[in-house]
């Protein structure tokens, strides 16, 4: 079967299944097993996830030193382009800001909860972990969380060490569980998605953490040959969580920064009386957290991905006529 068979309106005779592309950790299966059934309810035809093993999943090393961009996606985009899967579904957070030729993002649906979430020993809040006896050890693969996480606690004269980890979220929790850390961070969306955010000790407010631009989204991709099976995928598109995240990764391309870069941003709706804006928060920062440049703008809900790009290209030179550009070469070692 190639990419586009049976990819019309409708479920064509005899139809084979639609062939999702997914990563084999259990968390990208919730995800894609998701997405799999609104498919189902959308195109009439079955789907099958089929498991695709990529370079992020493989290395032991550091995101920030293997690159961070495009590990999670190169080998899913690549069974796209070679027509072995019809679709593909990531974490939004994880597709570098560049187009890929001969691809689509076809649909961001309704945006989970972006914020990120401390899973903690004995159920600890971030402000309590930072006053024990000893510097608590706080786990995380993300120099963005490391920067604003050390930068918090040194603003409220708390004893935290940030600690580099790797690995799925099992082995992430199981790093507090037998005691090797206090507390790990992670995305509260993926907890939510495999049924364990109950675990968290803390939802991390955003004002003190902005998350990964696109964070708690997901991005449906396919190919710009099949464009039946792009319209299809389109009835999964929300309007405000693609002009949320398109503010976001404009933001983070006109920094010139990549997924591994130390920074966040996140945009969201807020009501002055009867009109409803969209605000853009940014920051870049030291992964020490001795430096942040955290910055704000907000306008009108943008009517199309140009404005949503325009308002992301408008609060990166603000940042960098601050000095964003200085901080962003650090990398966690």
């Amino acid at each position: 079967m190639n990419a586009t068979a049976g990819a019309s309106q409708g479920a064509p005779e005899g139809a084979g299944p639609l062939r999702l592309g997914t990563r084999r950790s259990k968390l990208a299966m919730a995800q894609s097993g998701m997405v799999a059934e609104q498919v189902r309810q959308v195109t009439g035809r079955e789907v099958e996830l089929v498991e695709i093993t990529t370079h992020g999943d493989v290395s032991r090393e550091n995101l920030a030193q293997i690159g961070g961009t495009g590990v999670f996606v190169s080998a899913l985009r690549d069974a796209l382009l070679a027509g072995e899967i019809d679709f593909a579904v990531h974490s939004l957070k994880d597709l570098p800001t560049a187009d890929a030729d001969g691809l689509v993002l076809a649909a961001t649906p309704v945006r989970e909860d972006p914020r990120d979430a401390l899973v903690a020993r004995d159920g600890l809040t971030f402000e309590q972990l930072g006053r024990l006896d000893r510097p608590a050890r706080v786990g995380t693969g993300s120099p963005r969380r490391m920067a604003q996480l050390n930068a918090w606690a040194r603003s409220h004269r708390l004893q935290i060490e940030t600690v580099p980890i790797r690995g799925n979220v099992d082995t992430r929790i199981g790093y507090v569980t037998s005691g090797k850390l206090d507390a790990v961070v992670l995305a509260a969306a993926g907890l939510n998605r495999i049924g364990r955010l109950a675990e968290a000790s803390e939802l991390i407010d955003a004002d003190a953490v902005l998350p990964a631009p696109g964070q708690g989204a997901l991005a449906v991709e396919c190919a710009a040959s099949n464009p039946e099976l792009a319209a299809q995928l389109a009835e999964l598109d929300d309007p405000v969580t693609r002009v949320a995240v398109t503010a976001e990764r404009t933001l983070l391309a006109a920094l010139e920064a990549g997924c591994s870069a130390p920074v966040g941003a996140l945009a969201d709706l807020v009501a002055d009386g009867q009109i409803t804006e969209l605000r853009l928060r940014g920051v870049v920062g030291t992964t020490d957290g001795t430096e942040l440049v955290q910055m704000s703008i907000t306008g009108p809900v943008p009517a199309s991905d140009g404005e949503a790009r325009a308002l992301g290209r408008e609060l990166a030179a603000e940042m960098l006529a601050k000095g964003a550009a200085g901080l962003m070469g650090e990398r966690t070692p």
